[in-house]
């Protein structure tokens, strides 16, 4: 039980930077923009100024918004592609490997700083400068790594250790830093002051811009000034599916992450069932469902509408049977308002930009991100993502805010977890630890304690690959909740992800 608010985050200095903020009297998006801040130091390989995201946000009797403000296409300054992508294989354990592509020609343009200023404009209660002080000392005097960080840093170390500015911060003594060593990165201590200073100029114009443009593109790739220079950040309404007497509220186009959980979500709702066999149906007529043309008809208005149409949803059932790195953090304050706020650097790229405190992402070298191949975006546009901030609603009122991390297992946690929250009526934490599976290409990831009856089923038609024990491969989830009516607050937060919870 908790008087003025909770955050779940994906570490708990994170977390507590948050609540900090609701102890201090801010609202629940001033405790979300304080705990991103925070998080660019302590989870500084998943996120950062060089990144982009989104935040839903609701509070009551007001609608709910969606800031997108995650990467996009650059290429308005005019320059050319002078290198190639540098894949990067990660071993999430020995059986399971996922190619990233990195270097300068991954790069797109970070949407974070953007994202957060608008949040605040529209939606905070505190000035800038009473959020950034967990955030700047975290990054001037460093932290230790937790386990799961230095899991990170250790299957991300050829990207981290692949420029001498990189190298200077993740490998200080000429080995990657592991647990317990302390992660410090001065230089973001003085873009966070700078940011709070300047607001996002600070980092879509002047020097930082110019430092931007001049160490990308003198390394083959696109990301400019005029490209900075004319990033804004975008209001968007969410898009909305029934399960369980609920409204979720989550990511719409042009992103795919909200739609696709939406659809899976319609799916279990008419096949009236939310087992093991029923989740996996539905991840394989949502899978079925990206077929060619889904991702130009993200760009279409409408599209949404047309998607989720119950006829359509019912067709997908009738199809053959079974037979990626981000960060996600939310809060919620005594008031029922909330904030749900995903933000990806992908693996990033191994782009430290010195001086600048600047790493930036990888995500024109993500594949799951470019399904029409890459480098094939319009410069200006939006890449679609599967990032998908989440709020679920009891007669109009959030109950629960969610999302997680995990490149394209993001859509089976949130959906799996969602399920737990309703049709399970699990408590957060209980939501959170349960097992999960992920279809993908047409083989079924199975972590400990799922119904060894069901993946026997599926295994009869198809393939499965069980886990010996829980993994980040399967996503990262926070959760913060509130009950309307009582208002305890409760939250959850994934251990694969070394996440945690603070209480105000």
């Amino acid at each position: 039980m908790a008087s003025r608010g909770v955050v779940a985050a994906g570490h708990p200095l994170t977390a507590e930077a948050g609540a900090t903020v609701l102890r201090d009297g801010g609202n629940a998006v001033d405790a979300a923009v304080a705990a991103v801040l925070a998080s660019f130091s302590v989870e500084s390989a998943l996120t950062g100024f060089g990144a982009g995201g989104f935040m839903i946000v609701k509070g009551p009797g007001r609608a709910a918004t969606l800031i997108d403000f995650f990467v996009a296409a650059p290429g308005l300054g005019g320059h050319e592609l002078g290198d190639e992508l540098k894949p990067v294989p990660v071993h999430f354990d020995p059986r399971t490997t996922q190619i990233f592509n990195v270097g300068a020609v991954s790069c797109a343009v970070p949407g974070t700083a953007a994202g957060l200023s608008l949040a605040l404009e529209r939606f905070g209660s505190a000035p800038i400068s009473d959020l950034i002080g967990p955030a700047v000392k975290l990054a001037r005097d460093g932290a230790p790594l937790n386990r799961q960080q230095a899991f990170v840093l250790r299957i991300l170390e050829p990207i981290y250790t692949a420029t001498p500015a990189a190298r200077e911060i993740y490998a200080p003594e000429g080995h990657i830093l592991g647990e317990g060593e302390v992660f410090r990165y001065p230089d973001l201590a003085v873009a966070i002051e700078r940011f709070a200073a300047e607001g996002s100029h600070s980092i879509y114009g002047g020097d930082v811009a110019e430092a931007i443009e001049d160490f990308v593109c003198s390394r083959g790739g696109l990301l400019s000034v005029a490209d900075l220079d004319s990033y804004e950040a975008i209001e968007r309404e969410p898009v909305a599916a029934g399960f369980g007497g609920h409204e979720l509220l989550s990511n719409p186009p042009p992103s795919a992450g909200g739609l696709l959980i939406a659809y899976s979500l319609a799916l279990l709702e008419m096949m009236g069932g939310s087992g093991t066999l029923e989740i996996a149906r539905a991840m394989a007529a949502a899978n079925r469902a990206r077929v060619a043309g889904f991702t130009e008809s993200l760009e279409v208005e409408g599209f949404a509408a047309e998607f989720l149409d119950e006829a359509a949803v019912s067709r997908a059932l009738s199809g053959d049977d079974l037979l990626g790195s981000t960060t996600h953090l939310a809060a919620m304050d005594s008031d029922g308002l909330c904030a749900s706020v995903t933000c990806s650097n992908g693996t990033g790229s191994g782009m430290v930009v010195p001086g600048t405190g600047v790493h930036l992402n990888n995500m024109l070298g993500e594949e799951d991100l470019n399904p029409l191949g890459f480098h094939r975006a319009r410069p200006g546009s939006r890449i679609s993502s599967m990032m998908a901030p989440t709020l679920l609603l009891e007669g109009g009122e959030v109950v629960a805010g969610l999302g997680s991390a995990g490149s394209n297992r993001i859509r089976s946690a949130v959906l799996q977890t969602t399920v737990n929250l309703i049709a399970r009526r699990m408590d957060p934490q209980a939501a959170v630890d349960a097992a999960r599976i992920h279809l993908e290409g047409g083989v079924l990831q199975a972590e400990p304690g799922i119904d060894p009856a069901a993946l026997d089923e599926i295994e009869a038609g198809g393939e499965v690959v069980r886990w010996g024990e829980r993994n980040l491969f399967f996503g990262g989830v926070q959760v913060v909740a509130r009950d309307p009516a009582t208002g305890a607050l409760a939250g959850g937060g994934d251990p694969r992800r070394g996440g945690a919870v603070a209480f105000a």
